[in-house]
């Protein structure tokens, strides 16, 4: 069975069902939480995380991978899945902003981000 895995910060349980149904289309939804990574590590702290989390992610042989996240690290493992021929993917998504003033008369922005389809990288 192929795995869609979703490598970021957003949980697939909470993406509008057209990003699911997107995902689908490569397999069943697997998701792998994006690392958090600390300010103060360097170049090599960053790819031998990337390196572990690339081991795991190719042990599962996945149709595609969607990695968004810190820039070095992102950078990192996507050359080391597209090394192995996996398919990386990024979200694209269009931006929805509304104003309004709020009681206190500020001036309150809400951003509305709607899917729209997945990039390879």
């Amino acid at each position: 069975m192929h795995e869609f895995i979703n490598h970021t910060n957003h949980p697939s349980a909470r993406w509008e069902e057209a990003q699911r149904c997107a995902a689908e289309a490569y397999g069943v939804i697997a998701d792998i939480p994006f690392p958090q990574i600390p300010a103060d590590w360097d170049e090599n702290a960053v790819r031998r995380l990337a390196e572990e989390n690339a081991r795991v992610i190719l042990a599962r042989s996945p149709a595609a991978v969607l990695v968004q996240g810190e820039f070095t690290y992102t950078y990192a493992l996507i050359n080391l899945l597209k090394t192995a021929d996996i398919p990386v993917l990024s979200a694209c998504s269009e931006r929805h902003v509304s104003e309004r003033v709020n009681e206190a008369g500020e001036t309150v922005r809400e951003s509305r981000f709607a899917f729209c389809r997945f990039r390879a990288y």
